[in-house]
């Protein structure tokens, strides 16, 4: 579970969004134009950015959490892979998931190792183990990324864009294994992608002018979605199956 009591964050002295309060039991979509501050949400949560107020994980304020404990407990997987070692490889970088249970001094243990190798299995990118990062594609990028968050085995994942710049194929892979995940991770999707949130089926949080509304259900109808867009819509047309 997570709590947020009057959140509030400003960049260059200019408020993004303020005295935000939510409860988030289960699964959430984070939607909102752009510059709305759904990221900047998304990071506060994970205590990647600076705010005010007070957020709760498991009843544990996160300001008390080590580094460790809250990578145990949350992950954050940006829109696109910043590739910081041009040579490192697929299976290197997915091991970095470990690193909040690694030992000091120590090497990664062969159960590290083991559960590195079951996940790309399960994300069907095991032949990409060897590859560099930068020899992937933006699709294999994505699936690298959600691979380095499962080894970490926190209980929540924030997708952050996660189909951005995803052609309709590879966004229905990427929105396939978040719709599978949700059966044992709370996840939190921001996302612009209306089809993806449709399909993810989870409460929405929509951030504008600063504030917060959320909806249990019945967000996506074309009144909604005009009101909040104000722009006209139909019924949305393509959905994934």
């Amino acid at each position: 579970m997570i709590e947020l009591k009057n959140i509030s964050c400003a960049y260059n002295k200019q408020i993004i969004f303020e005295n935000v309060s939510l409860v988030i039991n289960s699964h959430l979509t984070i939607l909102g134009e752009n510059g709305s501050g759904k990221s900047t949400l998304a990071k506060a949560i994970c205590k990647l950015c600076a705010f005010k107020g007070e957020i709760f994980i498991e009843s544990q304020e996160i300001n008390t959490l080590s580094l460790n404990t809250r990578a145990k407990a949350i992950s954050y997987i940006p829109a696109k892979l910043d590739i910081y070692d041009s040579f490192i490889n697929v299976e290197e970088f997915v091991l970095l998931g470990r690193f909040p249970y690694k030992k000091s001094f120590f090497d990664y243990s062969k159960e590290d190792k083991k559960l590195v190798s079951q996940t790309l299995k399960f994300l069907k990118i095991a032949h990409l183990s060897s590859h560099t990062l930068n020899s992937l594609s933006s699709g294999e990028q994505q699936l690298t990324l959600i691979a380095q968050a499962l080894t970490q085995e926190s209980k929540i994942i924030i997708f952050d864009e996660p189909t951005a710049n995803l052609d309709p194929k590879n966004s229905k892979i990427i929105a396939t294994h978040i719709k599978a995940l949700q059966e044992k991770h709370q996840i939190i999707l921001i996302t612009h992608d209306l089809h993806l949130a449709n399909f993810i089926n989870a409460p929405i949080a929509f951030i504008k002018e600063k504030s917060l509304h959320y909806y249990e259900n019945s967000f996506f109808s074309d009144s909604s979605l005009e009101k909040h867009y104000g722009v006209s819509f139909k019924a949305l047309a393509v959905k994934y199956d």
